[in-house]
């Protein structure tokens, strides 16, 4: 490794926070509860270092190496190439005259224990070194002073042999010193929380890099068998790039005529309306006809089976199931209580960028809104979201479901109208001993589109948009009155 490169981390996710990985031959500190995820991520740092064919050492404070090993075992790994040393205070470092520091009282000296894996360092000359972790040296320490002069003195060992050292720290002091983060080059944070309801929320956060960019904020994460998943807080201004304006038609006149001869690229688009008044079919059938001209979408769903959506739209003459086995088209089902924000935003990222999708949809916002703990966090993510999916040239379609179904007393649980681009409304209304389904576009952003409402049919295997509903108005009261004939 050159002096430039970076040291990866072996998480992708974590070097784009970090803007490539960890600046080499510096000292690190990675902080965090027990449980999130700190030794995992050491052995991930380590393993990236032996595929680099470095050599690596992890030294362990608190855990024997047979439990290090059963950790590596456990997400599917090989420790061929990790060289293991239990770091145990000798016998002497008990008694009452040396319990408070695994340095000798002088703080030159070091102890026997700590001098034999300070030798092994020497002999193995490691370019990647993980302490696990710092809880022991600080309890052995017994001052605040003389745990920093340990702390520095490791780092005066390290300095002129080129390691890139990671110290873990589990928190479990009575109060958070920040001694080692003042000393170190570098410090991550880890963090878990248990929700009311679902598996624990995790994210990281990168609390101190000298001299180095990197993105600031929370990122979300996952720990899964085969290490830590990452997932980098979404940027939109760093993903501007051009793309036309072309529109995205639907197949059905009526429709098209309505948005304006269809959905504009790099724009979103908010359907909403009453449970069943066709919003996911409206969504399909877009993503279906992008399909027949070969380009690609996806559909994000939260509140039915994809098992379900495609007998429905089978039934309507929609052939989603088949563009889906194509592969053209991916539908993902998602479970609000087991995603996180961070984990479904990057689930949308690698459509994009990986898939190609063209058409995202996000069938519903009241799934989403599930998925965070607070209203506000979703709105203000939900903007980046669809800045990003703008920049990048993708037609994104948001479904909302109302509260109600008839009448002027119908709401949204959460307020978007004012982000998307342009806003469909679907809703029904009663007429000669019937209900039918009225549709109609309110908002369109830069553009043209028809100002009617048009009686909107999902009847005979087909979708039917029929002609504007000039007889009668107060359609969207949900009770209208016919005109009378002049």
């Amino acid at each position: 490794m050159t002096e430039s490169a970076n040291a990866a981390t072996g998480v992708a996710g974590l070097d784009d926070i970090l803007g490539g990985g960890l600046t080499p031959h510096r000292l690190y500190l990675l902080e965090g509860m027990p449980g999130s995820g700190k030794t995992t991520l050491a052995f991930q740092f380590l393993l990236e270092g032996v595929r680099r064919g470095e050599p690596v050492l992890y030294v362990t404070l608190s855990e024997t190496a047979e439990e290090i090993r059963a950790v590596a075992a456990s997400h599917g790994w090989s420790v061929d190439g990790i060289a293991i040393r239990e770091l145990v205070p000798s016998e002497q470092a008990l008694e009452a005259g040396e319990q408070y520091t695994v340095f000798h009282p002088s703080e030159v000296e070091l102890s026997d224990t700590t001098k034999r894996i300070l030798d092994d360092v020497d002999k193995l000359k490691p370019a990647r070194i993980v302490f696990d972790s710092l809880s022991e040296l600080r309890l052995l320490a017994g001052n605040p002073l003389r745990y920093r002069r340990q702390i520095l003195a490791l780092k005066q060992f390290f300095a002129g042999r080129r390691c890139t050292v990671v110290l873990l720290d589990d928190l479990t002091a009575a109060e958070h010193d920040l001694q080692v983060q003042s000393i170190a080059h570098g410090a991550l944070l880890l963090e878990h929380t248990m929700p009311a309801f679902g598996p624990p929320r995790r994210r990281l956060s990168v609390t101190k890099f000298r001299g180095r960019e990197f993105r600031a904020g929370y990122h979300d994460y996952q720990i899964r068998r085969g290490g830590l998943e990452v997932y980098p807080r979404l940027v939109a201004s760093e993903h501007r790039q051009e793309s036309s304006r072309e529109r995205l038609e639907s197949g059905v006149e009526g429709l098209d005529k309505l948005i304006g001869g269809g959905l504009e690229r790099g724009t979103s688009t908010l359907v909403q309306g009453a449970a069943g008044t066709g919003k996911s079919t409206l969504c399909a059938l877009f993503c279906a006809r992008a399909a027949e001209r070969g380009e690609r979408s996806a559909l994000f769903i939260f509140d039915e089976s994809a098992n379900t959506l495609f007998s429905r739209l089978d039934g309507l003459g929609i052939p989603l199931r088949k563009h889906v086995e194509s592969g053209i088209v991916q539908v993902q089902p998602i479970d609000p209580a087991e995603l996180s924000p961070g984990e479904f935003v990057h689930a949308i990222r690698r459509a994009v960028e990986g898939h190609r999708a063209r058409i995202v949809v996000i069938d519903s916002l009241n799934g989403y809104l599930n998925s965070m703990p607070d209203e506000k966090f979703l709105v203000i993510q939900l903007h980046e979201l669809l800045n990003y999916l703008g920049q990048r040239g993708v037609a994104s379609v948001l479904v909302a479901a109302q509260h109600g179904l008839m009448g002027a007393q119908m709401y949204a649980p959460v307020d978007a109208s004012y982000l998307a681009d342009s806003v469909v409304l679907l809703r029904y209304f009663e007429a000669e001993g019937e209900v039918r389904q009225a549709l109609s576009v309110i908002k369109m952003r830069g553009g043209e589109h028809e100002r009617t409402i048009r009686e909107f049919s999902m009847r005979g295997g087909r979708i039917t948009v029929g002609e504007p509903l000039r007889d009668y108005r107060g359609v969207f009261t949900g009770v209208p009155e016919k005109r009378p004939k002049l």
